[in-house]
């Protein structure tokens, strides 16, 4: 009874021996088609590409290429000798999508009376906006440069005709009108003296950084 299974075991064995066989002829063939191909001419591979007999070994090299995977679940296969990119993704991270609200029609219609009662009290205190535009209206009353120049230009028109010669205003006299205008409408409004208390402390301040400090008695003990 023990025979026929010794016959089988052989057999099998016989079996896995032709196919190793059949594995190594296969890549010694693979070896000498290479050793032939890095051997040809050029011209002899341009008339392959014509008759199409390179389309038969480019078939088998491709059969044996490296790569992609047999399931998802199983890890990828990538040949050694390329080299990975640098941005090569590993985890697929989900990507985020960016809604809008006032575009989205999830979030419902916008309630604009609603939403100012809700948010009323943001608009309660003075944002710091609405001051500056306060100060732009104040300084759009104030005469600016190309009306000081307008001026100057008027007078040295009427002195031209009394046979003087004509002067230009700097930039520093330009500023300095500026100023004098500034301190006239500060002089009206009775603002001048808040101004240059809230300008001397702002300078003593400026003063009291660069001011050396007082060494204490014990200091080089």
């Amino acid at each position: 009874m023990t025979k026929p299974d010794l016959a089988v075991a052989t057999s099998t064995k016989i079996k896995f021996d032709d196919s190793d066989d059949d594995h190594d002829s296969t890549s010694e063939d693979e070896g000498e088609i290479e050793k032939e191909l890095a051997d040809v001419t050029f011209e002899e591979l341009q008339r392959a590409k014509s008759d199409g007999s390179e389309m038969v070994y480019r078939k088998f090299k491709s059969e044996n290429k490296v790569g992609g995977r047999a399931n998802k679940n199983r890890p990828m296969e990538m040949s050694s000798k390329k080299r990975v990119s640098r941005y090569r993704e590993v985890i697929q991270v989900p990507k985020k999508v960016v809604r809008d609200p006032r575009f989205e029609s999830l979030c419902g219609r916008l309630d604009v009376e609603g939403f100012k009662k809700r948010y009323g009290f943001l608009y309660e205190n003075e944002f710091p906006g609405g001051k500056e535009d306060k100060q732009l209206k104040s300084a759009v009353s104030r005469r600016t440069d190309r009306e000081i120049l307008a001026e100057h230009k008027k007078k040295e028109r009427e002195a031209a005709k009394q046979g003087k010669k004509p002067y230009y205003l700097k930039k520093s006299e330009i500023r300095k009108e500026k100023l004098i205008d500034k301190y006239k409408e500060l002089k009206a409004s009775g603002k001048l003296e808040s101004f240059i208390e809230k300008k001397r402390k702002r300078n003593a301040s400026k003063d009291h950084r660069y001011m050396p400090y007082r060494r204490l008695e014990g200091g080089d003990q």
